[in-house]
């Protein structure tokens, strides 16, 4: 065993519950239960893959205890019903028969029960919640409001403001819940009590306003979660473990929930016969960045200090979650600042991240690059997806099997979906060759990992993963069809990547413009002689020389570095385009240091960015630097670039270096050329359509199971 995850991966208990690690599988909705609540084939599938993977505990997310009422998403598990046992008993049994354990997370969403809202329900709130603004429905495209969650913004909420009598049922709702997840041979019970969901509307100092033994002192507001548990606990008997979810703060939340509160609360809960406190935490959405600092953190090890003075005060476990790595959390826990990791991303990432840990592949773990793309989906009703796992969600129907006759795959273009497919198609046992046209493996991911360093991460796993038997790399290898057919392969797969030409903008030639392209052959140095000679003054050619010298464009990490000293764009910058490259550029630049403007043409930039992670980036953009909508380019000169807006005004923005961020296109001139000739082929990512990071994953591992 690797020492760096000895405390990570030594055997633990809550309660009466031994567990084999410390990694718990973290709460999460993920949409994958039937239209009507119940748990089929898909739902049990993903739960059993992470059993299978080596968790010791997985927790089964956000689970309805009045279903329908008090949902949030529409594909969420209900439990308020006999008739769920058996399909929850389903995800147990399959659980089980790997080794690990589950509990089930009981939820009741009061005033965020979107459902409620799209379906007329009343809404159960502690009382009337405050009014808040927030711009983050802006972000989002017309598609996207259409389905957004619980029609939001469009549908009058009605209020309930609960009563005694409504408290009473309220408990109940949570107790009988409890009851039939034992019954269906789950291994413990967690209270939802953070998040703003009903629990922790009545903790809150800010969502609570009564006046009556509900309300006012902590003592009052914790009323009804003591209740609950002592429900709870009664119902499935002082050895069935129970325990509570609570925000470490509520962020962005004037008079909200603070440390010291949760602090309290976990030792009246603790006093109350919980056998863990699980931490987290809550931001109020003013902004849609605010959902990045919690309960989804951007941050690393975001939580920790809130876990650290929870576990000081209390003499039951703490499970702490937060964006932790491994690492991170065994020294954690080996400190004692915590007992166990609540693990969410990165398991939807890689649901084998224990069992490598454990046989000590840490290597071999694939990363999540915390883009958003997986709760993104949630905003928008739909099933949760990974960005680098095309696996997850589809389970039930993903397995990679051997190939029936195993045969010599060709894979041409070294970028993310070639790499997946390589990966995929030797692990089916085929013989694997990839032909990449540079010197370097990640296409356009290596400079994507420049802009948004957590690519580097996914960057450094496929590089790994084409270091296994059966795949051969070729570098510095031009592809032909002639060259192919000479190769007699079994099957072709072209990743070529995208074509990015030069928009038809007056001035575009000029050597102070960069497409895309350009920057990024020159910053990774893929055939960047030409370049250097047209676009770079003598000092600049000596200092690429330099570099080229110590090999610094072989590091990812190293060119982090050195782009904070130097790079071949001046104080001022437009970026031309605002979709994801424009933008995630225009994020990168500003933190350099340098003063930027993005024109983008229509009303919604960044629509291919997921909905969280666009949230941020346009924060960061429009709070440092310069974002204009509908915005058409006249003229690039010297010093300016000249545009008009949407009311036909002329502007001039002062420029020394501009950006070209449109323009890609799929590039289907090689896949072309061996169809014609009757070569059998696949295309994949942006060679087949413009997917990003995303799409080409999705199709490179689609392409691998087809060989």
């Amino acid at each position: 065993m690797n020492p760096s995850f000895t405390a990570l991966l030594q055997t633990g208990r809550i309660g009466s519950l031994e567990l084999k690690n410390r990694i718990i599988m973290a709460p999460m909705g993920s949409n994958y239960a039937e239209v009507d609540g119940f748990c089929g084939e898909r739902i049990q599938a993903y739960y059993e893959a992470r059993a299978k993977g080596g968790a010791a505990l997985l927790t089964m997310g956000v689970c309805a205890v009045a279903y329908p009422a008090g949902t949030a998403e529409p594909f969420q598990v209900g439990v308020s019903r006999d008739d769920f046992i058996p399909g929850l008993a389903g995800i147990a049994e399959r659980v089980h028969k790997h080794g690990a354990k589950i509990a089930m997370q009981l939820q009741h969403a009061g005033k965020t029960a979107t459902r409620d809202l799209a379906e007329g329900r009343e809404m159960w709130v502690p009382s009337m919640p405050p009014r808040g603004k927030s711009d983050f429905l802006s972000a989002l495209t017309d598609a996207e409001m259409a389905n957004f969650v619980g029609g939001m913004g469009r549908t009058k909420p009605r209020i309930r403001v609960m009563d005694k009598a409504d408290i009473e049922q309220m408990v109940e709702y949570f107790a009988a819940a409890a009851a039939r997840a034992q019954a269906a041979g789950f291994d413990g019970i967690e209270l939802h009590a953070a998040h703003t969901y009903i629990l922790a509307g009545f903790l809150s100092p800010y969502y609570n306003q009564r006046e009556d033994e509900y309300g006012g002192p902590l003592e009052n507001r914790a009323r009804l979660l003591l209740e609950t548990l002592a429900a709870v606990k009664q119902r499935v008997g002082a050895d069935f473990p129970v325990w509570i979810r609570l925000d470490g703060e509520e962020l962005r939340t004037p008079g909200g929930i603070t440390l010291a509160d949760c602090v309290a609360t976990a030792k009246l809960a603790a006093a109350a016969g919980a056998a863990a406190i699980s931490i987290s935490a809550y931001a109020t959405i003013t902004t849609g960045s605010a959902f990045t600092e919690a309960p989804l953190v951007q941050q690393p090890n975001g939580f920790v200090n809130y876990a650290r003075a929870v576990q000081a005060a209390v003499d039951v476990p703490v499970i702490c979650a937060g964006r932790i790595e491994p690492e991170d959390a065994s020294r954690a826990i080996e400190r004692g600042e915590f007992q166990f990791v609540a693990m969410a991303r990165k398991l939807l990432a890689d649901p084998d991240l224990p069992i490598k840990l454990i046989e000590n592949r840490p290597q071999e773990i694939r990363p999540c690059i915390y883009c958003y793309t997986c709760v993104s989906q949630i905003f928008i009703n739909q099933r949760v997806k990974c960005a680098v796992a095309a696996e997850t969600g589809f389970e039930s129907v993903a397995a990679i099997l051997p190939a029936v006759r195993p045969g010599h795959v060709l894979v041409v273009g070294g970028g993310p979906g070639g790499m997946e497919a390589a990966r995929v198609a030797a692990q089916r046992g085929h013989r694997v060759t990839l032909l990449e046209r540079s010197q370097r493996l990640g296409g356009t991911l290596f400079f994507a990992a420049l802009a948004y360093p957590e690519n580097g991460r996914l960057l450094d796993y496929l590089v790994e993963q084409m270091k296994q038997p059966g795949i051969t790399v070729h570098l510095g290898q031009e592809a032909t069809a002639e060259k192919l057919a000479a190769m007699k392969p079994d099957a072709i797969i072209v990743a070529a990547g995208a074509l990015r030409e030069a928009p038809a903008i007056p001035g575009a030639d000029q050597a102070h413009v960069w497409s895309g392209d350009e920057l990024r052959r020159l910053m990774t140095n893929d055939g960047a002689d030409e370049i250097v000679k047209r676009k770079l003054n003598f000092a600049e050619r000596a200092l690429f020389k330099a570099g080229g010298m110590l090999r610094v464009t072989d590091s990812q990490a190293a060119l982090q570095n050195l782009s904070k000293l130097w790079m071949p764009l001046g104080k001022q910058v437009v970026i031309i385009g605002g979709g994801l490259v424009g933008l995630e550029l225009a994020e990168f630049l500003l933190a350099r240091g340098r003063k930027v403007t993005v024109l983008e043409s229509s009303t919604k930039p960044g629509a291919e960015l997921s909905i969280v992670r666009r949230w941020r980036v346009l924060e960061a953009v429009e709070t440092h630097g310069n974002l204009q909508r509908q915005a058409s380019v006249v003229e690039i000169t010297r010093d300016a670039v000249h545009w008009r807006d949407h009311e036909g005004a002329i502007h001039q923005t002062a420029a020394d270096s501009v950006v070209l961020a449109t323009g890609a296109s799929t590039n289907h001139a090689l896949a072309d050329a061996l169809q014609a000739a009757g070569l059998p082929v696949q295309r994949v990512g942006d060679c087949a359509t413009i997917g990003f990071i995303e799409g080409a994953m999705r199709e490179g591992h689609e392409a691998g199971r087809r060989a």
